[in-house]
C-alpha cells in the first residue's frame, strides 16, 4: 500500500470524487479536511468511503477534552484510519480523544503547523525554534498515548529518534519539482520517507495537476 494519502481539500463532494476516483490505484488513502468537512459533513465522508480507500481525517481538535472527547465520539461511525487533534491541548486532551477513538483508528497529534516559521511561534509567545517546539509536543504525544504525531520533514528523524514506533505523519510535501505555495518548510516524499515518515500527505501537487493520474503514479515512482 502507497504511503501517500492524497489531501482533497474542496467543499465540491463531485469534485473530490472524482479526483480520488482517477487517483485511488496509486494513492494509500484520502485526507479529507475541514473544507470538505465542512461543506459536506458525515454524509459526504460515506460517500467518500466508498471509493474503498482509507479515510484520514483531518480537523485537528483543540479544545477542552470532554468536547474533545465528544466530538471524536460523534464520529465513531465514520471509522475513520486516522483522526487529528492539536498536541498543544495538552495532556489531558490526548489521553481523552485517544479514549474516544475507534479501536483501530490511529489519533496523531499536530506538533506545529507547515505554514509556520519563527517569526510565527515568537507572535504566540514561543521561542523562535521550531525544531525544540516539535520535540516538546512529541514527548508530550507519546506520553499521553497517542499513535503519532504530524510534523514536518524537517523534523521526522529527530521525532523518530526520540518514539521509536511511533505514526509519523508528515504534511507539506512536495516534488521536487512542485510549487511550495503556502507551505514554509517543506521537503520532498523520496526525503521524508527515508527521514521516517509513515504516511506523506500531499494535496495540490496532485489535485492541481492536468493529470492527477499522471501525477500520482510519477510520485509513486520515487518512492
Amino acid at each position: 500500500m502507497s504511503p501517500v494519502y492524497v489531501a482533497i481539500d474542496t467543499p465540491d463532494l463531485e469534485r473530490a470524487r472524482a479526483i480520488a476516483t482517477r487517483v485511488k490505484a496509486h494513492v494509500g488513502g484520502i485526507k479529507l479536511g475541514l473544507e470538505f468537512f465542512m461543506a459536506n459533513g458525515r454524509a459526504g465522508v460515506h460517500e467518500m468511503h466508498e471509493i474503498g480507500l482509507p479515510i484520514f481525517l483531518d480537523l485537528k481538535f483543540h479544545d477542552i477534552p470532554n468536547t474533545v472527547a465528544k466530538a471524536i465520539q460523534a464520529l465513531r461511525p465514520l471509522e475513520p484510519a486516522i483522526l487529528t487533534v492539536h498536541a498543544a491541548g495538552g495532556r489531558a486532551m490526548l489521553e481523552d480523544a485517544k479514549a474516544a477513538a475507534p479501536m483501530g483508528t490511529k489519533v496523531v497529534a499536530v506538533t506545529m503547523l507547515t505554514s509556520l516559521d519563527d517569526s510565527d511561534l515568537v507572535s504566540v509567545g514561543l521561542r523562535p525554534d521550531p525544531h525544540e517546539q516539535v520535540m516538546r509536543l512529541t514527548e508530550l504525544a507519546k506520553s499521553a498515548g497517542v499513535d503519532g504525531i504530524v510534523c514536518s520533514g524537517n523534523e521526522v528523524a529527530a521525532a523518530k529518534a526520540l518514539w521509536r514506533d511511533g505514526f509519523f505523519v508528515i504534511p507539506g510535501v512536495r516534488p521536487a519539482n512542485g510549487a511550495v505555495g503556502d507551505q514554509k518548510r517543506v521537503v520532498t516524499p523520496r526525503a521524508a520517507l527515508d527521514a521516517g515518515a509513515s504516511i506523506l500527505v500531499i494535496g495540490r501537487p496532485i489535485t492541481q495537476a492536468q493529470d492527477p493520474d499522471l501525477a500520482a503514479r510519477e510520485i509513486e515512482a520515487t518512492l
